[in-house]
C-alpha cells in the first residue's frame, strides 16, 4: 500500500533490443525473477524519534566531545553521508556525523532535481543485455518509489516529454519506454503515452513545430534536493545521531588492535570551522562519505592510496518560468555532442542541464560561460523560433561535481563504475563512493551492512524503507489551506511553506511577523517576487544554518533561482541572522561579502555580469544610437555626459513617480561599470547594445528610462493654434 503512489519512468534510447531477443512474455518473466525487493514498513519496526525537535548545534557539539566512543562516525553531510547516519542510528547504533561545510553544500544541492531510475543505464542494459545495469535500474526504481513516499512534501511525479522528429523513431522510442514501464512494475504510477503533433503542442506550446511528428511522455520524480538532504540529516538528529555541520576532519585517529596487532582507524580529530576549537571524536568505525573529496580522506588513512574518484562537472542554468509549461518537462536525448539535456519546470522557474565534462576537485566549482552557452544552444534547437532564447534570461547558473569512481578492487582500474562502490581499507576505514542521488538510501544500507560485518557491531537490518523524513508524516496536499485560514498567510506563501517544511510549516507560520496590512495578516516577504518570508530565516537557524550562504542557497533556494533577488534579500537576511546569533557589525559585513562572493562566482553572477563590461562592444545602428542618446539627454539635462541618482529622481518627480534613494542606487549600480556613482553615456549605450543582442535582460534602468521617456512625451502641451487661439 505504501508504495502504490510511487511514480514511474525514465527515458530509453534504443529500447527494443532486449524484447526482440527474448520476446515480450519471456522478458516479463525474466523481469519478475530479478531484484525481488521485499520490504517492511519501518514504522512497524522502530520506535518514535527520541527528540521532538533536532537538538541545537551547541548541544550536538557537546555530545560529540563528551561521548567516549561512538559505534559509527560518518564524515560527510551530503545525501549519502546523511543517509548513512540515519540508517545507522535507526538500527540502534551510537552514531555521529560531521560535515566540513553545510549539509548539502556540495554535489547534493547542485543536481538536476530529478529522482529517476536511470537514463543511460537502461539503454546499456538492453543494448548489451547487461544484467548488472538492469539490476541497477531496478534498484533505482525501487528507491525512487521509496523517496517519493517518505518525503511527499519535497517530491512529486513529473511528466517529461520526449519530442520525436522522425517517423521511424516513434515506435522505436515507444517500445523502449514501454519496456521501462514493465521494469518499473508495481512502482509504476502512470503509464507512458504517445501524443500527436497537435496534442504535443497543446501541452508544450513553445516546442519547435517544424518536422515534429509527435511526442512520448513518461514520468519521473522531482524534488527539492538541498531541502531533501537537510530533511535526512534532521531526521537522523531527531533519532539520536550527533550531527554537526562546519566540523572539519583534520586527521584520522588510529590505534593498534591488541588481538591482531593491526593498526585500525579509531576516530577523527575534528575542528569547529566557526570557532577554531579542536577535539577528538572516537568511534569503532569511520565511514568516508565525502563525494568528490573521497580520495583526500582515503589519503589521510593511507598516503599511498590510489585515487579512485574521477570528477565530472555538471552545469545547470535557471531561466524564467515562461520558457516551459508549469507541469511538463522536456528531454533532449541526443544533443549535438551526445549528452542528455533536461529542460524542466522547477520552483516556478525553468531549469536546464546538465553538461558532463572532466574537472578538478574544488570546494567552489564555477559554471563556465562555454557550458552555459552550450545549454542555451541546445535549448534553442528544441524551442520554437518565436521564442527568443536570450543569454540575459539566465537568472542563475551553477556547477556540481559528480564523483564518478573506479572500483579499487577491480582488475580493470580504468573502467568507471556506474554503480556505487563500498571499499574497506586495511585499517578498517569504510569508503562509500559513486552512485547517484536517487539511490542514497540503498547506498547507505550497503555501507552500514559492511560496517556491521567488518567491525562486529551489534545491529539489526536496515529500517529506513518507508521511514518518513522530517515534515512528511502528517503532510497532505491541502495542508496549506489550514495555514491560510489559521494564520492569514498568502496562498502562495502557504503553499511554499507546506512544500518546503511539510507538517513543520505551522512552526514557521507561528514565527511569522505581522505585516500591518489587511491581507496578508502575517508573512513579510524577503523579496517581492518570491514566497520566502522573514520567519524562515529565524527557523533556518533552528535547522543548523550558520551563515548567510546557508540561508540563501540551502534553507531557502533563492541563490539557485535568481542571483539578483538573492543579493537584494541579503542585507535583511544578515540583519535577521545577526539579531538571532549576536553578530557584531564586523561579522555582519563579513557575512555580506562572503555571500556576495558566493553569488558572484558559484551561482553565475560573474558570468551574468560579464555580459556587460567596460570592454563591451557597442554595435548599434546610427539611428539607434541617436534614439538612445536622446533618451539619455532627457535625464542628463545639464549635458554633463553622465547621470546620477539626482538626475533620475528629478525626472521621476516630474511624472509623479516616487522611488526611494536606496532602490535608485541599486538600479544605477547594475550599470555603473566604473563604480563611481554615475552612469556615463558610453555605459548606457553598452547596456542598450547588450540588450539588443539578448546578452542582458530585465535591466531595471533601461526599463525605467524607457517608461519615463514615454510619460514625458505624452505630456507635451497641445499647440493652441489648432483651435485658432481659442479655448
Amino acid at each position: 500500500m505504501a508504495f502504490q503512489k510511487a511514480v514511474k519512468g525514465t527515458i530509453l534510447v534504443g529500447g527494443g533490443a532486449l524484447a526482440t531477443v527474448l520476446g515480450l512474455s519471456q522478458f516479463a518473466h525474466y523481469r519478475r525473477k530479478q531484484m525481488n525487493l521485499a520490504y517492511v514498513k519501518a514504522a512497524d519496526c522502530i520506535s518514535e524519534p527520541v527528540n521532538r525537535e533536532p537538538p541545537s548545534r551547541e548541544a550536538q557539539l557537546l555530545t560529540l566531545q563528551n561521548t567516549s566512543e561512538f559505534d559509527i562516525l560518518v564524515i560527510g553531510g551530503g545525501a549519502t553521508g546523511s543517509g548513512c547516519a540515519l540508517d545507522a542510528v535507526t538500527r540502534g547504533l551510537k552514531t555521529a556525523l560531521v560535515e566540513r561545510d553545510d549539509f548539502s553544500s556540495g554535489t547534493s544541492s547542485r543536481s538536476t532535481k530529478l529522482i529517476h531510475g536511470g537514463v543511460r543505464y537502461l539503454q546499456k542494459a538492453i543494448m548489451k543485455l547487461d544484467i548488472e545495469q538492469y539490476r541497477m535500474v531496478k534498484e533505482a526504481l525501487h528507491e525512487r518509489a521509496n523517496l517519493l513516499e517518505i518525503a511527499p512534501h519535497l517530491s512529486a511525479p513529473l511528466p517529461i516529454m520526449l519530442p520525436v522528429y522522425k517517423w521511424w523513431q516513434l515506435p522505436y522510442y515507444w517500445v523502449g519506454i514501454k519496456l521501462y514501464d514493465l521494469v518499473a512494475g508495481s512502482n509504476c504510477l502512470k503509464s507512458s503515452y504517445v501524443l500527436s503533433k497537435s496534442r504535443a503542442l497543446e501541452h508544450f506550446p513553445m516546442l519547435q513545430k517544424d518536422k515534429l511528428v509527435g511526442a512520448i511522455v513518461y514520468y519521473d520524480g522531482q524534488h527539492n534536493d538541498a531541502r531533501m538532504n537537510l530533511a535526512i540529516a534532521l531526521t537522523a538528529a531527531r533519532y539520536g545521531a550527533a550531527t554537526a555541520n562546519y566540523m572539519e576532519v583534520v586527521s584520522l585517529l588510529k590505534k593498534t588492535d591488541p588481538q591482531t596487532g593491526k593498526v585500525r582507524v579509531s576516530g577523527a580529530r575534528c575542528k569547529d570551522v566557526l570557532t577554531g576549537q579542536e577535539f577528538d571524536v572516537r568511534a569503532k568505525c569511520v565511514i568516508n562519505a565525502t563525494g568528490p573529496f573521497t580520495d583526500s580522506v582515503r589519503k589521510m588513512d593511507d598516503k599511498d592510496a590510489a585515487a579512485i574518484c574521477q570528477p565530472s562537472a555538471g552545469v545547470h542554468i535557471v531561466m524564467p518560468g515562461y520558457y516551459s509549461p508549469e507541469s511538463m518537462g522536456l528531454l533532449d536525448p541526443a544533443t549535438s555532442d551526445g549528452r542528455v539535456i533536461f529542460f524542466l519546470p522547477w520552483q516556478k522557474m525553468t531549469i536546464a542541464g546538465t553538461t558532463d565534462t572532466p574537472t578538478d576537485v574544488t570546494h567552489h566549482p564555477i559554471p563556465s560561460e562555454e557550458d552555459i552557452n552550450f545549454i542555451l544552444n541546445e535549448v534553442r534547437n528544441y524551442l520554437s523560433c518565436d521564442v527568443e532564447v536570450r543569454r540575459g534570461d539566465v537568472l542563475a547558473a551553477w556547477s556540481g561535481i559528480r564523483p564518478l569512481v573506479t572500483d579499487p578492487k577491480s582488475a580493470d582500474t580504468q573502467s568507471i563504475s556506474r554503480n556505487h562502490v563500498v571499499d574497506i581499507s586495511e585499517s578498517g576505514l569504510i569508503t562509500i563512493a559513486g552512485g547517484k542521488w536517487t539511490t542514497y538510501r540503498s547506498m547507505a544500507e550497503d555501507t552500514i551492512n559492511a560496517a556491521v560485518k567488518t567491525h562486529n557491531l551489534k545491529a539489526g537490518p536496515s529500517r529506513t524503507v518507508g521511514l518518513f523524513l522530517q515534515g512528511g508524516k502528517d503532510w497532505s496536499p491541502t495542508l496549506y489551506i489550514r495555514l491560510v485560514q489559521d494564520y492569514g498567510l498568502e496562498s502562495e506563501v502557504a503553499q511554499h511553506l507546506a512544500a518546503t517544511y511539510g507538517d513543520k510549516a505551522f512552526e514557521v507560520a507561528k514565527m511569522a511577523s505581522v505585516t500591518g496590512k489587511r491581507w496578508p495578516i502575517v508573512g513579510v516577504r524577503l523579496v517581492s517576487e518570491f514566497p520566502y518570508i522573514e520567519a524562515e530565516v529565524k527557523y533556518g537557524i533552528k535547522e543548523y544554518a550558520c551563515t548567510a550562504v546557508d540561508m540563501i542557497s540551502r534553507r531557502t533556494r533563492l541563490a539557485f533561482l535568481n542571483v539578483q533577488a538573492a543579493e537584494e534579500a541579503l542585507p535583511r537576511i544578515v540583519e535577521l541572522m545577526g539579531r538571532e546569533l549576536n553578530w557584531d557589525d564586523y561579522k555582519k559585513q563579513e557575512q555580506l561579502e562572503t555571500a556576495r562572493k558566493f553569488l558572484y562566482y558559484e551561482m553565475g553572477y560573474k558570468s551574468r555580469s560579464e555580459q556587460l563590461t567596460d570592454r563591451s562592444e557597442i554595435s548599434l545602428l546610427p539611428s539607434d544610437i541617436d534614439r538612445y542618446k536622446k533618451r539619455f539627454h532627457k535625464f542628463d539635462a545639464d549635458q554633463k555626459g553622465f547621470i546620477t541618482i539626482v538626475d533620475v529622481q528629478r525626472v521621476l518627480e516630474s511624472i509623479n513617480v516616487q522611488m526611494d534613494e536606496n532602490t535608485l542606487h541599486e538600479i544605477l549600480n547594475e550599470v555603473d561599470l566604473n563604480k563611481n556613482g554615475q552612469v556615463e553615456l558610453n555605459e548606457f549605450l553598452q547596456l542598450m547594445s547588450a540588450i539588443q543582442k539578448g546578452r542582458v535582460s530585465g535591466s531595471r534602468l533601461a526599463i525605467l528610462m524607457k517608461t519615463a521617456e514615454e510619460n514625458l512625451d505624452r505630456r507635451v502641451p497641445i499647440p493652441v493654434d489648432r483651435s485658432c487661439g481659442g479655448l
